[in-house]
């Protein structure tokens, strides 16, 4: 056994190095059986605005100033102020976990991996009561995406944050304030998160980690976080008038309450500055939007876009944030047409603006960039221009719909028809029989792990080697694919193979030869073939391989297991 382990270890390390092999942080080099899970991990305590009563100020303060007491002290805070049950206090705490995903170190050794870090979704609410049967961190498409960058060497983190705002409040003035509110707790967490795992990293390092190689990647909800993470660094910011309350005639987010913008002080908070330097240096948004565009300035991190242009909650250029609970106003944000447009002028993403044109994922970007299309809302507002200097944003055109809030969001999501918060009702008594399932499905009506993850596969293919160029592992010019064909032009089987394997490839290529790469590198077999050949493969040792098949037209590379 410990020899094969060893035969995987260097195997990938081949992978990771080979000119012809599959590129670390790009291409999937493990398998998901080659991936563990470290499920949640305390990294934050904090005040849970979902579970906590401030209307009687003495019981607040009273319930404050014993749980602050504690931690000065040094002891831990008193149980009754986790337990939801337990009358003796209105304030109420909670912890914040999260799951790390990560290569098993028997198959990758490496101690310096970057870090993804995903943000689900949920409207700052749990599923049932979003409306929605997503908005954990174990969603599917959270397990799905995590589990993938593992695969390609990132160790990937999936972490919770506090919700907490009641979306029935009977004005938008309410709405807004309590959901800027819940914005700028969830960034205070992430921070937190941010501190601990780069602490953690130049320790320990238990996870193998390279702390100062950090992306946020934020979904539906997450995504406002993430975008709001990197750009608001100025109290001004959040005097803009439209975060001005017009009652008190102040910003909604009182910070003599919330605490300041790295995350300390304030009367209802418990965390301190963090302890390490909190800065990302990447962005990737799904199906979220920015704030303001003011926010964005020079030198901030590179920004990465995908965006469902008909999304109706969401604004893909500019317009009202629109919640899916109860459909009603909140705030006016901008979409990736925009910030990823602001993003380019100012040089943010001048790291990824030339990456290659012959990649299909960005070539399929690219072929929506300058479009006009239907748009979702009745004329003037029944066109919709996707910019042409948004390299960086991924437009997904998905098909209108006659129901307004009908027309899709979030494409890569997912659910079990059969959890308990798929099957939970609604509204018993309003809507007696209608579950969260039905209630969800007419806006992602054919939703699955098929479609699902085929929007993955494009996030990834299209997000990855940005990445990877931001945090220093490729040059742009190292991506190009001018001589690389997809791996599925040619079909290799089986594979698992024990002794004799039959590679098919596509009558449209011209085949040249057939060579196989052991994992130092070294050619252990070369054949000049046609486009069906079978292979011999009994007197090769056990493991992994790397098949260069040579055709007129270019390069298709695939592995090979034997066994």
């Amino acid at each position: 056994m410990k020899k094969q382990y060893l035969i995987f270890t260097l195997l990938f390390s081949f992978l990771a190095t080979a000119s012809l092999a599959q590129k670390r942080y790009i291409d999937p080099i493990y398998s998901d059986a080659d991936i563990e899970v470290t499920s949640d991990v305390k990294y934050a305590t904090n005040i849970s605005f979902l579970l906590s009563k401030t209307s009687n100020q003495a019981q607040v303060i009273a319930d404050l100033t014993a749980i602050k007491t504690a931690l000065a002290t040094g002891q831990p805070i008193p149980k009754a102020y986790f337990d939801p049950r337990d009358a003796s206090s209105d304030i109420k705490v909670e912890n914040l976990e999260m799951d790390v995903y990560r290569a098993k170190s028997d198959v990758d050794s490496k101690t310096d991996r970057p870090v993804v870090i995903y943000l689900h979704t949920g409207n700052f609410l749990p599923p049932v009561i979003n409306g929605s049967p997503c908005g954990v961190k174990t969603d599917s498409s959270a397990i799905v995406l995590c589990t993938e960058w593992a695969k390609r060497g990132y160790v990937a983190v999936s972490m919770e944050y506090r919700g907490g705002w009641n979306p029935l409040a009977g004005t938008e003035e309410a709405r807004k304030g309590q959901l800027l509110n819940a914005v700028y707790r969830a960034i205070h967490d992430v921070k937190q998160g941010v501190s601990v795992i780069r602490t953690e990293a130049a320790g320990s390092n238990t996870y193998g980690m390279d702390a100062s190689n950090i992306t946020l990647y934020g979904e539906g909800t997450g995504g406002y976080v993430a975008l709001g993470y990197l750009t608001l660094d100025k109290y001004t910011e959040m005097e803009l008038p439209k975060f001005i309350n017009p009652i008190s005639n102040k910003s909604y987010i009182d910070t003599a309450q919330v605490g300041l913008i790295d995350g300390s002080r304030g009367l209802l908070n418990l965390y301190q500055s963090p302890k390490t330097d909190v800065t990302v240096q990447a962005v990737v948004n799904a199906g979220g939007a920015l704030a303001d565009t003011s926010w964005l300035n020079a030198g901030d991190a590179p920004m990465i876009t995908f965006q469902a242009v008909r999304d109706p909650f969401a604004p893909f250029n500019e317009g009202i944030v629109v919640v899916p609970v109860t459909n009603g106003n909140v705030v006016e944000v901008q979409g990736g047409n925009l910030f990823i447009q602001k993003a380019n002028a100012i040089g943010n993403n001048d790291a990824i603006k030339n990456m290659p044109a012959d990649d299909e994922y960005n070539k399929k970007a690219r072929s929506h960039y300058g479009n006009t299309i239907d748009y979702i809302y009745p004329a003037p507002g029944d066109k919709m221009t996707i910019n042409n200097d948004v390299e960086g944003l991924f437009p997904i055109i998905r098909p209108i719909t006659d129901d307004l809030y009908n027309n899709r969001s979030g494409p890569w999501q997912w659910w079990d028809p059969e959890s308990p918060y798929a099957t939970a009702e609604v509204s018993p008594d309003d809507l007696p029989g209608v579950t969260v399932h039905m209630a969800s499905l007419p806006g992602n009506p054919d939703m699955g792990p098929e479609k699902g993850r085929t929007f993955i596969d494009t996030i990834m293919g299209y997000m990855c080697p940005r990445i990877a160029v931001i945090n220093g592992d490729y040059t742009v010019d190292q991506l190009s694919v001018d001589d690389k064909l997809p791996s599925n032009a040619a079909n290799i089987y089986p594979n698992p193979a024990k002794n004799e394997i039959t590679i098919s490839v596509d009558n449209q290529f011209n085949v040249q030869s057939i060579r196989l790469m052991d994992i130092t590198g070294r050619e252990v077999k070369n054949i000049t073939a046609n486009n069906i050949v079978r292979i011999n493969v009994s007197d090769l040792q056990t493991g992994y391989y790397m098949i260069n098949i040579q055709t007129s037209e270019g390069l298709i590379s695939s592995k090979l297991i034997k066994e």
